[in-house]
């Protein structure tokens, strides 16, 4: 899809986000003073292309009210932070375009993954082929080889791009990697297909991050201080989150698993968190606080 036509599709997108519903005649009246229609109208051939396109790149479709002959977006929760993202990021490319002149001056983290197969393993789970690679992971002085998965879905954490699926040679076994500790990876001739009782939403809802974990799902009450409370309003640590605002710090609770990872986001706030409930956690916490200063004590 060309830029125009991505512009042209996010226009209708964020339009019928902001009104809920509207008519062809007043999808229309708002396009005619849009910086994208030089004043003109939207012809009947190309608004129904707007449709497919729309259908096409994010997967949302937009219906008509036969009743009414209202416009309105069909999307889910997942589809629609989908495409803020990919707003977000055709945003930073526009910006980026024409700003060449000032490269030198903007800093960007680097995302290994982003450049580490990710065509591949998302034309493998696009087209439903199995992916074999071999994959060397940070805990490991030699990777394993051979390995054989059927990719289920894809996610963006803290920089990472990750690929969880079937891994094959394990039976049923769902796991997920690194696609930048991946090495040597092809697709392969087979095709396989993703059961209809599995849901990615479902998989990871009480999980944080990218660790998924069989355990139990805890009550999590933290206290932050009023200035760190300020970031995690702004980004959310999880979609359970919510907050108890007093004068000098908020509790923020959560309804989650707990993991290693769990345990590194809150000792990475240092002392503006402190874990209330549960006692599970604290304790996880205090371990990792205890061995970090006996490192110290040599």
């Amino acid at each position: 899809m060309s830029t125009a036509q991505l512009n042209r599709s996010m226009w209708l997108v964020n339009l019928l986000r902001r009104y809920g519903r509207l008519t062809r005649a007043q999808i229309n009246e708002h396009w005619r003073t849009s910086s994208l229609s030089n004043g003109r109208d939207i012809p009947r051939r190309t608004f129904f292309n707007f449709r497919d396109d729309i259908d096409t790149m994010f997967n949302i479709r937009v219906q008509c009210d036969p009743h009414t002959y209202e416009y309105y977006l069909e999307e889910d929760e997942h589809s629609r932070n989908m495409t803020s993202w990919m707003v977000h990021t055709q945003a930073l490319s526009d910006v980026f375009t024409r700003s060449r002149d000032v490269s030198h001056l903007i800093f960007l983290e680097d995302v290994p993954s982003a450049r580490s197969h990710l065509q591949l393993v998302v034309d493998a789970l696009r087209d439903k082929y199995r992916l074999r690679f071999d994959y060397a992971p940070y805990t490991r002085s030699t990777p394993s080889r051979d390995v054989v998965i059927e990719p289920y879905f894809m996610k963006l954490f803290k920089q990472r791009w990750y690929v969880t699926g079937r891994a094959v040679k394990d039976g049923t076994a769902i796991k997920t990697y690194a696609l930048d500790r991946m090495l040597n990876p092809s697709m392969l001739d087979e095709h396989y297909a993703i059961p209809d009782s599995f849901d990615p939403e479902t998989y990871f809802r009480d999980s944080f991050g990218i660790v998924f974990t069989q355990g139990l799902v805890y009550d999590i009450k933290l206290r932050v201080d009023a200035r760190q409370a300020k970031y995690f309003r702004a980004v959310p640590l999880h979609h359970s989150q919510q907050e108890m605002v007093h004068d000098t710090f908020s509790v923020f609770t959560y309804r989650m698993k707990i993991s290693p990872d769990f345990v590194e986001e809150i000792l990475s706030h240092g002392s503006r968190v402190t874990v209330i409930q549960p006692p599970e956690l604290k304790a996880m916490v205090l371990t990792e606080l205890t061995d970090a200063l006996k490192n110290y004590d040599r």
